[in-house]
């Protein structure tokens, strides 16, 4: 119990300090080695909620297939422009052009172009640089512009074109799988900061700058939480073309509805196949990056973005502390099926209020309490379970070590049933009693080595012939042993196997003492055996954790009597008539008529009257 209880508080502690140790990473942003796992988790939950309806906040012209078929791609600066002005009549709030205008084209298309864009206030896309895919940041809480990496360059548009209309870097974030789950905000470089296409764009839509504080960005009264670095949560509305698209060819001929792009956003943005701009979503493994885009302003203008914000990864945190010592708990608590479904209950209970969380539009981490709550679950297991084998093997020893002491059928019979002999049974059984004559004289005479070997030898013979013949020992006395026939229930044939083993026993002892006389000094001893059968009183004696299985009653004085009528006859056996009478009775072997003398009358010491009794003596 005391390595039990060191164990559970040791796995209590160490799941805390891991939880709370993958916690502090989470808080930070550091604990990218779970993005996989996460992205994985995400994707399951997007795709069990299933997409919703995109606010009507957003519309795409796609630069796609039927357009490059029609006038090449890229599509040149004159056809673009045609374009703009034929969605700038429908009268949008803002157009988005999702196109990066790096070098001049002709000169009579970029004045076309330039015209266009000042038609309506629009927003053109830049571009940032990074040397690695992946970028190291650090945060400060207090820093709005911590965690935000900083670019090498940037691939700013024509100046005739960024002198008409607002620029955003157009860089998304993605996870290990290429899926974008973040827009960020804000784009750093040396020595200028950069809004976001997408921001830009719900800027000039809402006709309010946005004002950054530590985790959130603000549009007036409008607040918006935002993840580390001042990114932005994505979540996708459904496949591609889920958000309201139609072709450029179909600006150019009017033919989309005027209420399709009046008091929206126009995102312009290539879908060609050949343009290589998608990404894998829940929903959809080539959603086209203009798509992407639209859904990061639709988040911006609707707010309906999930939160991600620092409070909820301290949530995470503390659920990774407190999971995996509820886990651990349990299991330490119970180890049956109850604990196992109580586990499973926990896991259901978190994982279904983490995916109602995810749907009310609150992204819980998913894999961070698994990572927390799997290796001290595995681990305090694993050693729950090496501990319960060796209680197995300790158990194992001790029931070993019962059986040598009771025969192997009482041992059984009490490993099904703990509560046998709670209470004393009055019943009918056969009683052996055996006892070492003159060995008082040889302990006093030998060393304590000497009197160890004798009565070793003397428990050997006893135990191998009571388990050969049915029988428990319920006592070794010194030097004297009790083999008790009838438990756990009376049988037709206990006072045969009682005769039997008596017979077997006087054959063993006798073989026995003849072939090691080296063991007794110079002094001889011998044996004595008695057997009756008869009502006894069969219970356990003792308190607590120390009892022990015997019998009781008239029949086991008169049995232990009989060893004395023995020895005084100069036999080895003395058999009670009532004995010998069952034993001729009974199912078992008959005894054998050539040795046995009697019946004689016998008086019986403690007794006021006398029994039959027949002896037994070596035929030699």
């Amino acid at each position: 119990m005391p390595l039990q209880r060191f164990l559970i508080t040791t796995a209590l502690l160490l799941s805390a300090l891991w939880g709370g140790f993958l916690g502090s990473l989470h808080l930070t942003g550091s604990a990218g080695f779970l993005d996989r796992m996460e992205a994985s988790l995400t994707d399951i939950r997007s795709v069990l909620i299933g997409g919703k309806s995109p606010p009507p906040a957003v519309a795409i012209i796609a630069i796609d297939d039927r357009t490059a078929a029609s006038h090449g791609f890229p599509i040149d600066r004159a056809t673009l422009a045609r374009a703009i002005t034929a969605v700038a009549a429908s009268k949008p709030k803002t157009i988005a052009l999702d196109l990066l205008l790096l070098d001049p084209g002709t000169e009579e298309g970029d004045v076309a172009l330039a015209s266009a864009l000042s038609l309506v206030p629009s927003v053109i896309a830049a571009a940032a640089v990074f040397p690695e895919s992946k970028q190291m940041v650090t945060s400060d809480p207090n820093d709005p512009l911590s965690g935000i990496p900083v670019a090498d360059s940037l691939l700013l548009p024509l100046k005739r074109f960024s002198d008409i209309a607002a620029t955003g870097v157009v860089n998304v974030a993605t996870d290990e799988t290429g899926v974008p789950r973040f827009i960020p905000l804000i784009s750093r470089s040396a020595g200028r900061v950069d809004p976001s296409f997408p921001l830009r764009a719900a800027s000039l839509a809402l006709d309010r700058d946005p004002a950054f504080q530590p985790g959130s960005i603000s549009f007036a009264d409008r607040h918006i939480p935002t993840d580390t670095g001042q990114r932005l949560p994505l979540t996708f509305y459904g496949p591609r073309r889920t958000i309201p698209t139609f072709s450029l060819m179909d600006a150019l001929d009017g033919k989309v509805p005027a209420d399709a792009i009046e008091n929206r956003v126009v995102v312009i943005g290539a879908t060609v196949t050949a343009g290589g701009d998608v990404f894998p979503t829940p929903f959809d493994p080539v959603l086209p990056g203009v798509e992407v885009i639209s859904t990061a302003i639709a988040h911006l203008i609707a707010g309906d973005s999930i939160v991600r914000d620092h409070n909820i990864r301290r949530l995470d945190a503390t659920v990774a502390v407190l999971l995996p010592l509820a886990l651990v708990g349990l299991i330490a608590w119970r180890r049956s099926l109850i604990g196992f479904v109580l586990i499973a209950l926990v896991f259901v209970v978190w994982a279904t209020i983490n995916l109602a969380m995810f749907k009310a539009g609150y992204w819980l981490s998913a894999a961070l309490p698994v990572a927390a709550a799997l290796p001290p679950v595995l681990i305090f297991g694993a050693a729950q379970l090496l501990l319960g084998r060796r209680q197995v093997r300790h158990f194992a020893a001790q029931s070993e070590l019962l059986q040598r002491i009771e025969a192997p059928g009482l041992g059984e019979w009490l490993a099904r049933d703990p509560s046998f002999l709670a209470e004393p049974v009055r019943q009918d059984a056969a009683v052996v009693f055996i006892d070492l004559s003159g060995f008082t004289g040889l302990s006093e005479a030998v060393g304590a080595v000497t009197v160890r070997e004798v009565l070793s030898g003397f428990f050997e013979i006893a135990d191998q012939e009571a388990r050969a013949h049915g029988g428990a020992i319920t006592s070794f006395m010194g030097d004297g042993a009790m083999i008790l026939f009838g438990l756990p229930h009376p049988a037709e044939d206990d006072a045969s196997r009682a005769a039997a083993c008596a017979l077997a026993l006087a054959d063993r002892m006798r073989s026995w003492l003849d072939s090691h006389t080296a063991l007794q000094g110079g002094r001889k001893i011998g044996f004595k055996i008695g057997a009756h059968c008869g009502a006894v009183v069969a219970s356990r004696l003792g308190t607590g954790d120390r009892q022990q299985i015997t019998a009781t009653g008239d029949t086991v004085n008169v049995a232990s009597r009989l060893m004395e009528v023995a020895a005084s006859r100069g036999a080895e056996v003395a058999f009670s008539a009532a004995l010998v009478r069952a034993a001729s009775a009974g199912t078992g072997p008959p005894l054998p008529a050539g040795p046995l003398e009697g019946p004689l009358e016998t008086k019986i010491r403690g007794r006021s009257g006398s029994i039959d009794v027949w002896l037994w003596r070596c035929a030699g």
